[in-house]
């Protein structure tokens, strides 16, 4: 077992190697492990925090990881730190993730003020989202100051990621009158800014689809009455806009600050976090108890089969736990 007052120096030090082992800690399903991880994060929970959380969505083919590393090399350029964690709970049936080896992100991996992380492979949209929040908390006690959370953008990992960054992103596609429809509402209506990406390759088509989704929000009641979602146009492969982009970030940030929204929403987001970990322990301690485990999958057999109803099943697993 590491050395807990070795690991946390060398982390808030920022050595990159203590913070793998960290987040490694953090993932690992070991019950010592989990304790040191416990431990360590108690202990540096008064150094985070800081950090401008930063969660981005996308749908396939959007240029997420493109735009993510030049966003990175900007940031990086102009001196802040900056950590991509991810959030992909399709791993577990590719059996890879979302951010791939790397090498989509040559620049970023390599650049000494940046660390790259994929989601740990396999587990539950839950589990994996645990362990990010937990990443994210570990990265910013070891001094990184931009926290880009990215996320598959399938099912409901976009809530998940919404629900643990300041600001949630949507990176969508040029498209055509009727591209609204593709777009599932739920994520337009979580998305702090919309970035129509790609807009190099057809700038006429970019700003019409800008002006569509600007009319579509227009008929939705904004989180914050501070706060009107912006459509930008941008490009990551050339650079292009993601100055303004930041410096939107920015105002987002100044206006949620002043207004008392962004320390309400991480308060939100903490209280949400504490009962979600105690449904996940509660969930894998019933499981994992003897007597349950001795007819869960014959409860389920009947259930499956229409011969026992499922309440009838649910309360008799709760009987044999205790309740």
């Amino acid at each position: 077992m590491p050395d807990i007052d070795d690991l946390e120096r060398r982390l808030r030090a920022g050595d990159r190697a203590a913070l793998a082992r960290a987040i490694t800690l953090v993932e690992s399903r070991r019950s010592d492990h989990q304790g040191v991880a416990r431990a360590l994060l108690e202990r540096v929970m008064p150094y985070t925090g800081q950090a401008q959380r930063l969660g981005i969505t996308g749908v396939p083919g959007a240029g997420k990881s493109t735009t993510i590393e030049a966003l990175g090399v900007n940031l990086t350029t102009a001196g802040h730190r900056v950590a991509v964690l991810a959030v992909d709970p399709s791993s577990s049936r590719t059996g890879g993730s979302i951010l791939g080896d790397k090498t989509r992100m040559e620049r970023l991996a390599t650049d000494p003020n940046a660390y790259i992380r994929p989601s740990p492979s396999g587990g539950t949209l839950g589990g994996v989202a645990r362990k990010t929040r937990e990443a994210m908390l570990l990265c910013e006690a070891a001094g990184f100051d931009v926290i880009i959370v990215e996320t598959v953008g399938v099912g409901q990992s976009e809530t998940v990621v919404a629900d643990m960054v300041d600001l949630f992103l949507a990176l969508l596609i040029p498209g055509g009158g009727d591209e609204l429809q593709g777009i599932k509402k739920g994520l337009i209506e979580i998305a702090d800014m919309i970035v129509i990406n790609k807009a190099d390759s057809d700038p006429p088509r970019a700003e019409r689809s800008a002006r569509e989704y600007r009319a579509a929000l227009h008929i939705l009641t904004p989180a914050s009455p501070d706060w009107t979602p912006p459509v930008l146009t941008a490009s990551g492969l050339n650079n292009e806009g993601l100055d303004r982009l930041w410096a939107q970030i920015e105002r987002h940030r100044e206006i949620m600050t002043a207004n008392g929204d962004r320390a309400a929403r991480r308060a939100a987001q903490n209280a949400r976090w504490m009962w979600a970990m105690v449904r996940d322990r509660l969930d894998e301690a019933f499981r994992e108890a003897p007597d349950v485990a001795a007819i869960s999958a014959e409860m389920e057999r009947q259930v499956r089969a229409g011969r026992v109803p499922a309440s009838t099943a649910a309360d008799r697993l709760l009987k044999a736990f205790g309740l």
